[in-house]
């Protein structure tokens, strides 16, 4: 089997536009991946066409091979953008091998060792930053099956916070918790906001709250702040989602102080290097909870990795709280069910582009990003104005 052309499709998602690639072979088989990231998403579509004269006539079945390829030959390690890149190209990949060995991606990489995954729901805080607000739609969540969900509570703040507007964020948190009761699980996103002093006062006032996490409270390109939080937090500490190598994950687990990792797949490049950083984990004696902020496809991508790591702690899962139109994007295998996320036995990724009704949804739209330090960015409108 060769790979004989390299697809790509934007949608305009309001709050973030999602990037697809379709790999077609010349056996007549196609698989499907995704490479999204905030604000560049015409800037990864072009990655991938550019590193499309890498791929095609290559065997879709080596995917390590090529992989290296399209790491190596840029001679450039272009971070999370040439991450994105590639993962679109990976996972359309196995997407392709499952198909053609008519197994699931899971099966590929170890077998089966759950038939469910617990989600945790992201993306359904959108409305104004007040207590009142959150504590309404938390109660909207639980309702509907989710016994875990995170949100960030702490507005546009950047570095450090006023009383005031710490004083507010901390009464969010509060309202969310008096409204879902203790038995839920709360995630505080700190979207690497924070100083290293800041962030411990916002751990110490947080944690009578009994969140599970504390998620990247300050900047992840700080390793050492990142352990001198973890250490001194009476809240957990998870982080990685913004990392885009296998390196970075070792340095960050040499003294293991932080035990909750959470690789992202598409800037890591994909599946595999996603699938290594969970047995880095697991050397560490640490659980994995993958970020998934992006489109269905991303999601297809992590439950095909729960299915099969051991050491998989919970799932992000935005699906239900995207767009109306996005229901329409895919054929999903995917279901949820009772706080549960459903792992597909069907082959490849268990997940496929209706590309005629993409063809039809908005398209790409630069103002289509979350501007997280900016008033308003809970909105989920994007910076162009539209709503979903």
């Amino acid at each position: 089997m060769k790979i004989t052309a390299v697809e790509t499709y934007v949608a305009g998602n309001p709050w973030k536009n999602w990037t697809f690639a379709v790999l077609r072979t010349d056996e007549g088989l196609h698989g499907v991946g995704e490479g999204t990231v905030n604000l560049f998403a015409k800037t990864v579509e072009a990655g991938i066409r550019e590193l499309s004269q890498l791929v095609v006539g290559a065997d879709p079945f080596r995917i390590e091979a090529l992989v290296q390829r399209l790491w190596e030959h840029p001679y450039t390690h272009g971070g999370q953008i040439h991450g994105c890149a590639v993962a679109a190209i990976e996972a359309a990949c196995w997407d392709l091998k499952g198909k053609a060995l008519g197994v699931p991606v899971y099966d590929l990489m170890g077998g089966k060792v759950r038939e469910t995954i617990r989600a945790y729901a992201n993306g359904w805080y959108q409305g104004e930053r007040t207590p009142e607000s959150f504590s309404k739609r938390a109660k909207e969540v639980v309702a509907r099956g989710y016994t875990a969900l995170k949100f960030d509570p702490f507005g546009k703040a950047r570095r450090t916070m006023s009383s005031r507007d710490e004083a507010l964020s901390i009464d969010i948190v509060a309202a969310v918790r008096e409204a879902v009761g203790p038995r839920v699980d709360l995630m505080i996103e700190g979207h690497c906001r924070f100083s290293v002093p800041q962030a411990l006062q916002i751990a110490r006032k947080i944690a009578p709250y009994d969140p599970m996490w504390f998620e990247e409270p300050v900047p992840f390109k700080n390793t050492d702040a990142i352990k001198r939080v973890a250490e001194a937090s009476p809240v957990n500490i998870a982080t990685g989602e913004s990392f885009s190598s296998l390196h970075d994950f070792a340095e960050l687990m040499q003294d293991a102080k932080v035990h909750i990792l959470q690789p992202e797949n598409m800037n890591l490049g994909g599946l595999w290097t996603c699938r290594q950083v969970c047995a880095l984990a697991e050397a560490h004696h640490a659980v994995v909870a993958p970020h998934n902020a992006q489109g269905p496809v991303s999601t297809a991508m992590c439950v095909q990795l729960a299915g099969c790591v051991p050491n998989y702690l919970i799932q992000e899962f935005f699906d239900e709280f995207n767009v109306g139109w996005a229901k329409d994007l895919v054929k999903y295998h995917v279901r949820f069910e009772n706080g549960e996320l459903t792992i597909p036995d069907v082959p490849g990724l268990g997940v496929e582009l209706n590309i005629e009704a993409l063809k039809k949804l908005p398209p790409y739209d630069p103002g289509n990003y979350l501007p997280l330090f900016e008033d308003g960015w809970e909105r989920r409108e994007g910076k162009g104005g539209k709503k979903g």
